[in-house]
């Protein structure tokens, strides 16, 4: 009851958290047999929720500090999500014994059950992948080792679009299993220390293929900006397609020493920091915004508002104050910026059941039993409403300054728009020159021509 509990809660973590979750490689994940799921590590235990509600196995066992079992209720809920309780050196002393942790992890994956973990170690916000830990490698040729089951550890890409931001989205990549059988199990017993670094070595070359690396922030901001240049102006990008695009300009700035290219990115920058210290968007001006087009999104957006008022506002009054708690804490308690978006949730999540409980007590007691279940559901149904309003709202601000602003800045964004006009027209004769030819482009002169006009 409590593990159905457990993983019914995680999807709804999630699907609450992001507006869309797209899931790519899912056909790599077996529906049966003993699975180590490796993940890289950005957004805390985000990452952990995710890849539990999206891997299409349960239960997925993780490692966790053993310190947590000592608060009861959570001991409770750590077991109930399949947790294995480790003993770090740094919380428990040079003498800590993991001996055990070790055991229930070979008997997990040897039960065809599936394990998950985070080769990097440790939570963090780098542009990419830190060293991973050699014990994935280990554990997987120690199963192996012991001869019962050969496990495969599949690389999981955690890559999001905005990974604080509430209602943002996220791309959860599988790649291909990298099957640890006999064949590792033999040089594991000839050279021990030296196939752990191989399969090391070879998991992080997985997990390079499946989550976006930039050596550094302002290369990544380069290449979203050639991104958004790059695209024909109509065409919708999946979570998949945004991060692959960005992948690829990477790519193919890290490895190319082109003049041409190394002269684009001096211009795409300064392009970028003109829109940012006029405190506009690209998407702005890659077509004329006249006022009959943002009025009637206006229009729409506010009559959407309308509609779902009705519903939305008495759970505004209840709901925005434990939002605005949330973020709060997200943002000012947070230690590192990689674990805003778990604190905000975890906030949320100890404020509303409680907030809940206590209103259906009181209006179950005032008026019955099922007044109060009714309350209950109207509660739950005016959060759903709540979220939309929000999301409406935001929406409608940022038409409503988009506006104004285009209207101030008229002659700068004309100026703007000249240097937009050149950038893109460079960037995609770039890409004509130095895209590799056995690589399928994800978009042609024919689409270009079509969604452009």
């Amino acid at each position: 009851m409590l593990e159905r509990f457990c993983k019914g809660m995680v999807r709804v973590i999630t699907t609450t958290f992001f507006r869309h979750i797209d899931v790519v490689g899912i056909e790599h994940v077996p529906a049966e047999g003993p699975v180590i799921f490796a993940g890289n590590h950005p957004n805390a235990l985000m990452d952990g929720w995710l890849l539990t509600a999206r891997c299409g196995r349960w239960p997925l066992h993780f490692m966790a500090n053993a310190k947590l079992w000592k608060y009861r209720v959570l001991g409770k809920l750590m077991d109930a999500s399949g947790a294995v309780p480790v003993y770090p050196r740094e919380d428990h002393g040079e003498n800590a014994d993991n001996s055990l942790a070790f055991d229930t992890l070979y008997e997990v994956i040897e039960s065809g059950n599936c394990m998950g973990v985070f080769p990097e170690g440790v939570s963090h916000n780098e542009s990419q992948l830190l060293q991973l830990k050699t014990g994935t490698a280990r554990i997987a040729l120690a199963v192996a080792d012991r001869g019962k089951v050969y496990a495969q550890v599949i690389p999981c890409g955690l890559n999001y679009i905005h990974r604080h931001r509430f209602r943002s989205q996220v791309l959860l990549e599988f790649g291909e299993p990298i099957v640890v059988d006999e064949v590792w199990a033999k040089k594991y017993r000839q050279d021990p220390e030296n196939t752990v670094r191989e399969l090391t070595a070879l998991l992080a070359e997985s997990l390079m293929a499946v989550t976006l690396n930039a050596p550094d922030w302002n290369t990544l901001r380069f290449a979203q900006t050639t991104r958004r240049l790059y695209k024909p102006a109509s065409a919708s990008l999946t979570p998949g397609q945004y991060i692959e695009l960005n992948r690829r300009f990477i790519n193919s700035y890290v490895n190319l020493d082109d003049p041409e290219l190394i002269a684009f990115r001096s211009d795409a920058e300064d392009y970028q920091a003109r829109l940012d210290m006029l405190g506009l968007k690209d998407y702005q001006l890659r077509n004329p915004v006249t006022l009959a087009k943002v009025t009637r999104k206006i229009i729409i957006r506010t009559l959407w508002i309308v509609l779902l008022l009705p519903l939305a506002l008495p759970g505004a009054i209840l709901h925005l104050p434990v939002g605005w708690v949330a973020a709060t804490v997200g943002e000012r308690f947070s230690y590192e910026k990689d674990d805003v978006a778990t604190l905000k949730v975890i906030a949320a999540m100890l404020l509303l059941p409680l907030m809940y409980l206590g209103i259906t007590l009181l209006v179950g007691y005032a008026f019955g039993f099922w007044w109060g279940i009714a309350m209950l559901v109207l509660l739950t149904m005016s959060f759903l409403a709540t979220v939309r309003v929000v999301e409406a709202e935001a929406t409608l601000l940022a038409s409503m300054i988009s506006f104004l602003r285009l209207a101030r800045l008229r002659s700068d964004i004309e100026d703007l728009r000249l240097t937009r006009t050149e950038l893109v027209t460079r960037v995609r004769a770039l890409v004509d020159r130095l895209a590799d030819p056995n690589v399928q482009r994800m978009f042609t002169a024919s689409d270009f021509r079509q969604l452009d006009d």
